[in-house]
């Protein structure tokens, strides 16, 4: 399947390996990677496929060139389906959407590293990943008031989950743009660098993961999503029924590994830094 450029779907999403991180890449830069079905059918078997790969203990999400993602294609996602059964249409949104819940899920930890133009449509991937760093002349915008719609397929609960009701409203009454300053601000983003330092800072992150226990990771991030939607008794339970599944499907025994380097041979401070996986 090609998209309209004639790329196939293997190119429109590239994936490197890098000492235990796989840096994908959104990888349409003549449309500043915008979202088009080819690009998104190959998210989800990109995301199938890196789920079992020891190679990729990290997954780092990119843009090429000078865009993360400037959203959904305009002329693929909507011209051209404007006139198409509804039947159509709906596979189409369907299918746009499956990947942001694989991501937001996944197996292994995520980071959006935004290097460039993120508008629309990608800001559901982007708070999607579970951590988020910006260069600081990143620009962000929610632009679709700009032309006589709202954030659908799922951006305005992307925004909400992040940004404050009179941030998340400002920008998208106005649809003004900001940068990654004003976004680490807003909490949309973690941190925002010199574009120069981007790549080191997020590969000092990844390795920092990569240190983990990778279940216990697992199982960290998914209780932190899970629980905030959550009463305080039910999460109680949730966080207590989920501890118990990670000492169950933790093969490498971690807690107690941890337990004993520290108690026992006093070989770390778990305030301090992880235990060592290796012993």
């Amino acid at each position: 399947m090609k998209d309209k450029n004639g790329a196939g779907r293997d190119e429109v999403v590239k994936v490197e390996f890098d000492r235990g991180v796989a840096i994908v890449t959104l990888n349409r830069p003549e449309k500043r990677n915008c979202m088009n079905p080819p690009l998104n059918a190959r998210m989800i078997e990109v995301l199938d496929e890196l789920e079992g790969d020891d190679r990729c203990g990290v997954l780092v999400l990119t843009g090429a060139g000078d865009s993360w993602c400037a959203g959904m294609d305009l002329k693929e996602y909507f011209r051209d389906n404007d006139d198409k059964p509804r039947g159509v249409q709906l596979k189409v949104r369907r299918q746009s959407g499956v990947w942001f819940q694989r991501l937001q899920y996944f197996e292994k930890p995520t980071i959006a590293m935004v290097n460039g133009w993120c508008f629309g449509g990608a800001f559901t991937p982007l708070v999607c990943c579970d951590i988020a760093i910006a260069s600081e002349d990143a620009k962000f915008g929610l632009s679709e008031i700009n032309w006589g719609i709202l954030p659908g397929g799922n951006v305005t609960r992307a925004v909400a989950e992040v940004m404050s009701a009179r941030d998340g409203l400002y920008y998208i009454m106005t649809g003004e743009t900001f940068d990654g300053r004003k976004a680490v601000e807003m909490r949309l983003v973690n941190e925002a660098v010199p574009a120069a330092q981007l790549k080191k800072r997020v590969r000092e992150i990844a390795d920092k993961l990569l240190e983990k226990n990778p279940m216990a990771l697992k199982a960290a991030k998914d209780t932190f999503k899970r629980v905030r939607l959550m009463s305080w008794d039910t999460a109680n339970d949730y966080i207590y029924a989920k501890g118990e599944q990670l000492q169950f499907l933790d093969a490498t025994h971690g807690r107690e590994l941890g337990l004993k380097q520290f108690l026992d041979d006093k070989t770390y401070k778990p305030g301090l830094k992880a235990y060592d996986k290796s012993k």
